[in-house]
Parts: structure tokens; sequence; C-alpha cells
């Protein structure tokens, strides 16, 4: 077991004020594999701190100069790929083969994507008779969550450094090793001190700290709605802009036009993948009445698969949240098909891939986040039916639809309530804007559109 007690302030790994140690567990051995320190208000203040002051020199910094030391942090990032993913695997559980090919190398393609931003976006514009200058909103408390480590890092921290401001990183306490790599890659790359710090600690300490602090500019979060909600009140109270990446409960629409059999398998894929700890998973499947009982079918086989592909969940709280959620589905009337909430191994924070047919739109698991391997498989009587199924919860993050002419799944899909669809089976592209309507969220991440979000106008009239 390693035993860290340092945080990244001012260019240094230096103590912590806060010595309180954060255990760090192997969710597949239920062992502690490391320590890092609690930190303190105190810790976040000298990290803010530190971030205030270089923020008059990194905004001045040419956005060249910026997209140099981005791409120098991507090749670094690449270079310790390897290193970063058996981490994740280690904090997260998730199998080695999708820590590289996802956990690691997705936060890659985003770093280049805003190293590309820096050197191209219009900072200056002239408007009529005006000037209009794009500038860095300021210092900048991100708080990550765990399920993408590495991934919900990057898509805070690189369009930050990419608009000019500094920030102060919070990272989720499951997955803090991970956001220690991080920093090491950025002391590699040797961005000014202060530019970047990190301060580990427990979210109602360190995270509140860092949301109420006077000096912090945006706070961007990603996590819970419930959390996010205090945020925003505490940000709001100090009239302080809030970026907020919250819960989904995304439906997958397959319009009988649509190939069954590869929408409900690439459906099941897409709730089992993380471990169904996807925030954007596509955890609602609806599907016509006439298709019904064949797409169960389909979907129970396809589940089946996933018995030992998929790591276990991050904690035994959240295995335990996940398991009860499937009891109060079975609870409340629908129909196991596959999986259930007895543990598949003795050991680790496993759960079976379950899949629920004759799920109601009031049930509990239609409406609520589970945050695991979790599908509930929804008849529809018509495309009205299906909108409103769709709908018809308190999120808006994201969500697919299948058909078999693209043109008849665009029109159904600019109907949804939601951020950002998927027609078809369309791939993640991570210069396209992530975010949610309703209870899913403010603002926006990645690309232009999350560049945008660390920028604030200023417009000069001649």
């Amino acid at each position: 077991m390693k035993a860290h007690d340092d945080i990244y302030v001012d260019g240094a790994w230096r103590p912590a004020v806060g010595r309180d140690p954060i255990a760090v567990v192997d969710p597949v051995g239920e062992q502690v594999i490391a320590t890092v320190p609690a930190g303190t208000a105190e810790d976040v203040d000298a990290a803010v701190r530190a971030a205030r002051a270089a923020l008059p020199g990194w905004s001045a910094t040419p956005p060249a100069e910026r997209a140099a030391l981005l791409a120098a942090l991507r090749d670094v990032l690449a270079g310790r790929k390897d290193e970063i993913a058996a981490t994740i695997t280690a904090e997260l559980g998730s199998p080695l083969a999708f820590s590289q090919n996802v956990h690691a190398a997705v936060p890659i393609a985003v770093v280049d994507s805003y190293a590309r931003l820096a050197a191209s976006h219009a900072f200056e514009e002239r408007v009529g008779n005006s000037t209009v200058y794009h500038e860095p909103i300021g210092v900048v408390g991100a708080i990550t969550p765990w399920n993408y480590p590495l991934h919900q890092i990057v898509a805070k921290v690189a369009p930050a450094l990419a608009a000019g401001c500094t920030v102060v990183l919070k990272p989720a306490e499951n997955t803090p090793l991970t956001a220690r790599h991080f920093a090491d890659a950025v002391h590699e790359v040797g961005l000014p001190a202060g530019v970047f710090n990190l301060v580990t600690g427990l979210g109602p300490v360190a995270g509140q700290a860092l949301a109420e602090h006077p000096d912090v500019d945006l706070v961007s979060f990603t996590g819970s709605t419930a959390v996010g909600r205090r945020l925003a009140a505490t940000a709001g109270a100090a009239v302080k802009k809030v970026a907020l990446e919250l819960g989904g409960k995304s439906a997958n629409v397959i319009l009988p036009s649509a190939d069954l059999a590869k929408a409900v398998n690439v459906g099941v894929a897409n709730v089992m993948s993380n471990s169904g700890q996807t925030c954007s998973a596509w955890t609602r499947m609806l599907v016509h009445r006439d298709q019904y009982d064949e797409a169960v079918a389909l979907a129970a086989k396809a589940a089946a698969k996933y018995g030992d592909r998929i790591g276990p969940v991050v904690s035994a709280k959240q295995r335990d949240r996940v398991r009860s959620y499937i009891e109060q589905g079975i609870a409340e009337g629908a129909r196991l098909v596959a999986g259930g909430a007895e543990p598949p191994r003795e050991a680790g924070w496993f759960v079976s891939p379950t899949v629920f047919a004759d799920v109601t739109p009031e049930m509990t698991i239609a409406q609520e986040e589970i945050f695991g391997p979790v599908l509930s498989i929804l008849r529809y009587e018509d495309e009205a039916d299906a909108l409103r199924i769709a709908n018809g919860t308190v999120y808006g993050l994201a969500g697919a639809v299948w058909a078999g002419e693209e043109s008849e799944a665009v029109a159904f899909a600019r109907q949804l309530d939601t951020g950002q669809v998927d027609i078809n089976g369309g791939r993640f592209n991570p210069r396209a804007p992530f975010g949610g309507y309703k209870q899913s969220g403010v603002g926006r991440e990645l690309g232009a559109h999350g560049l945008a979000e660390y920028l604030q106008t200023k417009s000069l009239q001649f």
C-alpha cells in the first residue's frame, strides 16, 4: 500500500494540512491499495490563492503558447497511457482493456481537440462598430466524479487551460490516484506554477470549500443531481457561474422500421459498459408492442454474455444501492429476465448484468438513475406514446433513436428533450457538445461549446 500525504499546489507537491487519510480500495479484491490526504478548507484556500496569483500571467499567455503546452500534455498522457490505465483498473475496477481503450484513450483525444481549439479559436472578433473579446472567466473550481476519472478531469481542465483560466481540481475520493497521475503529467509539461492545482478530499469538506471560496469564479461539477443542486445554490448566492453535468435516465427508442437485433444488442452493450456507471447510458429501452417479446428475448440473451466481461461497481455502497433498485423493481412488478440482486461472486463489488421487462413508465427503475448494469425495457403503442415515455422523466442528458431510414430517426430525435442523441448507433464524438436538458445539468462540455463555458465576453465600441 502506498500512503500519500501531499497535494499539488503552486507547481509542487507539498504536505497537506489535512492529514486524515482517505483509503483507496480495489473494488475487485476489496483491499486498501493506497491512501491520500483529506484536504481541508485551508488546503483549498492555499490552492485557490496559488491559482489567483497565476491567473494574470496565464491569461496573458498567447493562445498559441497555451495550445503548445496542451499538445505537450497530450503527448505526456499518451506516453503514460498504460500506467494510467492500470491505475484506473486498480481503483475503479474496470477491465484493463476497457481502461486502455476508453478510460485512458478518450481523454488523450479530448486534450488533442483543445490543443487545436486553443490555436484556432477566435478570441477576438469584429461585430459592426465593436470589437468583442472572449476572455478567461478566471479561477475555476473543478469537482469531478469517479466513473470516468481521467476523462472527467480532462473535460474540465483542458478547456479551462485553453481559455486562459487557472484551475483547482477536487477529484472524487474513490479514484484520486488517477488525478495524481494527471498532476504529474502537468508538472512534466512545465505549466507555470499555480495554473493547475490538485486537492484531494471529501465532497462535503474540500468540495464545499471550493464551491464557496470567494476567489473562485466558476464552479464546474459533474455528479449527482442532488449534490449539483446544493452546489448551484451555494454558487448562486455568490452570483458565481456554475457548469453542471448531472444525472440521466436516457431512452433508447427503437422504432418499428429499425434493425431490431442490432438496436437491442448495441443498447444492451451501452448499458453494461463501465458496469452501468455512465450518466448518459441508455437505461430505458423503448420497443413497439408488436416487437416487444422478441426484443426482450434478444436483450436477455445479450445480457447473459456480459456475466464475466464487466467489472465490479466502484464501492460496496454503490453495489448495495444498485441491488436495492433491483429489489425495488421486482417489488413493483417488473419481470426479471436476466441477472438479479444476488451477487455473482463472493468477493468484490460485482452486480449481475440485469434486464427487466414489463416495466411501466411510473416505476422507480424507469424514473431514477441507478448507475449500475440494469436495463429497463418498456413497450409503447405508437410514436406519440414513445415520445411521451421518452420525455417523461426529470432528466434529459442523452439518448438513442433507431429507424430504417436515418431521416425518420432524426425527425423523432428532434422532438426529444435531451442534449445528445445517437442516431442508428452513431459514434461518440469528442468535439461535439455534451450536456443536458432539465435536471441533467447546465452548460456543455467538449468541443467549442465546452470552451465557451470558460470564457466571458467584453465589447469595445468604436
